[in-house]
């Protein structure tokens, strides 16, 4: 047969075509539908730490006529850390390596950050899911922060503390720990924030205590926790949290 030339290179592509190990053209990330919804999941149980959590657990400790400036804490802090995250927080935390350091601008404002998954985070996920899910702990690390200066502050002096703490300590944190920096490359593990929420977020309120000092009128008149009740359900749902 005069065709029978065509007959090996034709089987060849064929089998290309419908043996997925033998594909000629490399498929980029897929999204996973199972792993997207448990990291929606998780990202409402983390958020839940911070609210209700926290700031029932926080309130449910100061006196009653300084409950609701400490339940604006936590509440604040989601609103304004969001909007930080947005614009700065995520490029520089898990933006592209710049000597170990700092992530770069690439990501500046979410430019390229979308539904689609990315090449190096999460790779099973939508791109915004997962800087979605980074930005509850953003949330609630500077959110554990409040309760060693709750009575104590300002609430100006709060948010400049929040804005400030959060682009120029947590940001680069994350990045050294969790976006490729040097403390990763170090080949250190940190799959719960023991290091970028924990250590860091109980070094700043030791400051911060230390700092403000105490109560005004501590040892002198009654600081009783006003509704224990609270503390109690808040502490709950930061244990339920923890799963997320």
């Amino acid at each position: 047969m005069r065709y029978s030339y065509l007959f090996l290179p034709i089987m060849v592509l064929l089998m290309c075509i419908s043996v997925p190990g033998l594909s000629l053209a490399q498929e980029g990330p897929k999204i996973d539908t199972g792993d997207t919804a448990w990291m929606l999941t998780s990202a409402v149980l983390v958020l839940m730490m911070t609210i209700p959590g926290l700031f029932l657990f926080y309130g449910g400790l100061v006196r009653s006529k300084n409950a609701l400036g400490t339940f604006m804490h936590s509440f604040f802090i989601t609103a304004l850390v969001s909007i930080q995250w947005v614009i700065i927080g995520y490029t520089l935390a898990f933006g592209p390596d710049i000597s170990h350091i700092i992530g770069g601008l690439d990501w500046l404002g979410l430019k390229g950050v979308g539904a689609d998954p990315s090449d190096v985070w999460a790779t099973t996920i939508p791109h915004n899911l997962f800087m979605v899910y980074q930005l509850t702990f953003a949330v609630i690390t500077v959110a554990l922060i409040t309760g060693s200066f709750a009575e104590r502050a300002k609430f100006s002096t709060f948010i400049i503390f929040v804005l400030l703490w959060t682009t120029v300590i947590y940001d680069p944190l994350a990045h050294w720990v969790w976006g490729g920096g040097w403390i990763g490359a170090m080949g250190a593990l940190d799959f719960a924030g023991g290091t970028v929420v924990h250590i860091s977020s109980g070094a700043a309120a030791l400051a911060a205590a230390l700092m403000f000092g105490k109560r005004i009128g501590y040892g002198r008149e009654p600081m009783a926790p006003h509704f224990l009740p609270y503390s109690v359900i808040g502490a709950s749902l930061l244990w339920v949290g923890w799963f997320g």
